[in-house]
C-alpha cells in the first residue's frame, strides 16, 4: 500500500480518479463465477492480501508484455541469436535483459541461497509451498549426468534445511541419463509392448509404462538389444536416481519427476516406476511420476499404472499436467505419416485432465496414492476442489496438492490457498545462462498460455485499481 500511496502523491487526485474510472471501464469483465464456488476469486483484496504492491505491479507489467504473442516471438528470437553470438557485449546485454525480465519473473534467483530465501519467504508470508527445480537441460554424456546429479543432491540438501513441509524437489531424468540411451530404452519398451515375448534382461519393475493406445509407431522395426556398455550406462543412471531418492526419503521430501516428449517418455516412466516400487511403501509416496493429459493415451496409462501399483502394494504419486510439447509431437507424427498422439482439441485435453483428476481424487479418498494437480485452468481447479470436498478429502491432506508455475496463475494459487488447500509454486532457479534454455523453451511452449493469461491479468488490474482508489480516497 505504501507504494500505491507514493504513486498517488505524485498525481493530482482528480486526474488519477478519472484515470482509474477510465481504466476500470476499459478492463474486460471478469468471467462469472459458478454458483457456490469453492475457490473465491471475486474479493481481490483478500486474494492478494499477502502480495506487496510492488510485486503485484511488476507481475502485471510482465504478464501484459508477454500476452503480446508477437513480442514474445521477437524476444525469443533475439535472445537465441544473442546467446549464439560470439560477441561478448551482445551476449552480456541479452543475459542482462533476461535477468531483469523473464528470469526475475519465472525464477527464484541464481543461487541456492537465493532460492532458499524465496522459498522461505513464500512459506512464511503466503503459506505457499515450493517445488524446487534446479535449472538444468538435457545431458549428452556421463560427465554431464554426474554434474547434474551433484546439483540435484545439493537441491535436496537445501530443501531439507528449509521450514518443514515448505518444499519438494523436481528432477529431470534427461539430466541424469544421456538422451541417446533414453531413446534406445524407449524403443525397446515400445517393441516389447508390440511383442510381449521380447526379453529385456535389464528390466526390473512390473508396473506398465505403455498401453495399446500409446504411440508405438515411433518404433517401426525391432531394435537391437542394449550393448554391454549401454547396460552399464543404464545401471549408472539408475544409481543416480536412487541416490536422489535415498536423500529425499531420509529428509521426507517428495520427489517429482518431470515428463518429456513421447520419444523418450517410456524410458522416463520406466525409471520413475522402478524408483516408486523401491521407495513408495509408506502412506505418503516419495516418488511422483508425471502424466500429460494432452496425450490420447494418458488416462489409460495412468489407470494401468495406478492399478498395477496397488497390486504390488506400492503407493503411487502422480503429478497431473496438461503438457507442453504439442508442436513437437504433431510435427514428428506428421513426418512419420501417423496421427498425432495429442488430443485434437483443447476441450478434449480439458476433459481428459478433469477425468484423470477425478480418478486420482477417488484414489486419494480411499487412501491409495497421492496427486499433485498442476493446472492454471480455473475451471479445472474449481472442479477438483469441489470433488475433493464431496469425497471428504481434508484440505490439510498432503496427498492432494495443487500447483502452478512461479509467475503464472497467481489468482488461482491464492484462491486455492484461501480455500484451505495445499498449494505449491513450481520454482526454477539457477544462473541465468544455465537456466536460459529452460526459459526460452518455457516461453515457446507457453506462448498460447501467456497470451491467454487474461483472468490473472484482470484480477491483478482490479486489485491495483482498488489499491490506487483506496489511496486516492485516503489522500482526499
Amino acid at each position: 500500500m505504501a507504494m500505491a500511496t507514493n504513486i498517488c502523491a505524485r498525481i493530482p487526485a482528480s486526474l488519477l480518479a478519472r484515470s482509474l474510472s477510465t481504466a476500470s471501464f476499459l478492463t474486460e469483465k471478469l468471467p462469472e463465477a459458478p454458483s457456490n464456488p469453492v475457490i473465491d476469486l471475486s474479493d481481490t483484496q483478500r486474494l492478494f492480501a499477502s502480495v506487496p504492491t510492488a510485486s503485484l505491479l511488476h507481475s502485471l507489467a510482465n504478464l501484459t508484455a508477454m500476452a503480446a504473442g508477437s513480442l514474445v516471438d521477437v524476444g525469443v528470437a533475439v535472445l537465441r541469436a544473442a546467446l549464439a553470438s560470439e560477441g561478448k557485449l551482445l551476449r552480456a546485454a541479452a543475459i542482462g535483459a533476461a535477468r531483469a525480465t523473464v528470469h526475475r519473473h519465472f525464477c527464484a534467483g541464481e543461487g541456492f541461497e537465493d532460492a532458499g530465501r524465496a522459498v522461505t519467504g513464500m512459506w512464511e508470508e503466503q503459506r505457499l509451498r515450493s517445488i524446487l527445480d534446479y535449472g538444468m537441460e538435457d545431458a549428452e554424456d556421463g560427465a554431464a549426468c554426474d554434474r547434474n546429479l551433484a546439483g540435484f543432491l545439493r537441491t535436496v540438501e537445501m530443501a531439507s534445511s528449509l521450514p518443514p513441509s515448505s518444499a519438494s524437489v523436481c528432477v529431470k531424468i534427461t539430466a541424469i541419463c544421456p538422451i541417446s540411451l533414453l531413446e534406445r530404452v524407449s524403443d525397446l519398451l515400445r517393441w516389447e509392448q508390440q511383442d510381449p515375448t521380447l526379453q529385456l534382461p535389464w528390466k526390473t519393475n512390473s508396473i506398465p509404462v505403455l498401453c495399446d493406445s500409446s504411440p508405438l509407431y515411433l518404433t517401426r522395426s525391432a531394435p537391437d538389444p542394449l550393448t554391454e556398455m549401454e547396460e552399464c550406462d543404464l545401471q549408472l543412471a539408475s544409481q543416480r536416481l536412487s541416490k536422489i531418492c535415498e536423500r529425499c526419503t531420509e529428509a521426507n521430501i517428495p520427489l517429482l519427476i518431470d515428463a518429456e516428449y513421447t520419444a523418450v517418455q517410456p524410458a522416463i516412466d520406466y525409471f520413475t516406476y522402478a524408483a516408486a516400487v523401491r521407495f513408495n511403501h509408506g502412506d505418503h509416496p516419495i516418488v511422483f511420476g508425471t502424466i500429460q493429459a494432452y496425450l490420447r493415451d494418458s488416462k489409460e496409462r495412468m489407470v494401468n499404472a495406478v492399478r498395477a501399483a496397488e497390486r504390488e502394494g506400492v503407493s503411487l504419486g502422480v503429478k497431473l499436467v496438461r503438457g507442453a510439447y504439442m508442436t513437437r509431437e504433431t510435427k514428428l507424427a506428421s513426418s512419420l505419416g501417423a496421427p498425432s498422439p495429442v488430443h485434437p482439441s483443447i476441450q478434449e485435453t480439458h476433459n481428459c485432465f478433469n477425468s484423470c483428476s477425478s480418478f486420482m481424487l477417488e484414489k486419494v479418498s480411499r487412501k491409495s496414492g497421492a496427486v499433485v494437480l498442476a493446472t492454471h485452468n480455473v475451471q479445472s481447479g474449481q472442479l477438483a476442489a469441489k470433488k475433493a470436498m464431496e469425497l471428504g478429502i481434508g484440505r490439510d491432506d498432503h496427498k492432494l496438492q495443487f500447483a502452478q508455475l512461479m509467475g503464472m496463475a497467481d489468482g488461482l494459487t491464492h484462491g486455492l490457498r484461501n480455500a484451505g488447500f495445499q498449494v505449491s509454486k513450481y520454482v526454477p532457479f539457477g544462473p541465468v545462462e544455465q537456466v536460459m534454455p529452460y526459459l526460452l523453451r518455457r516461453a515457446e511452449e507457453n506462448r498460447g498460455l501467456l497470451c491467454t493469461s487474461t483472468v490473472d491479468r484482470q484480477l491483478k488490474r482490479k486489485e491495483m485499481f482498488r489499491r490506487l482508489a483506496t489511496a486516492v480516497a485516503w489522500r482526499t
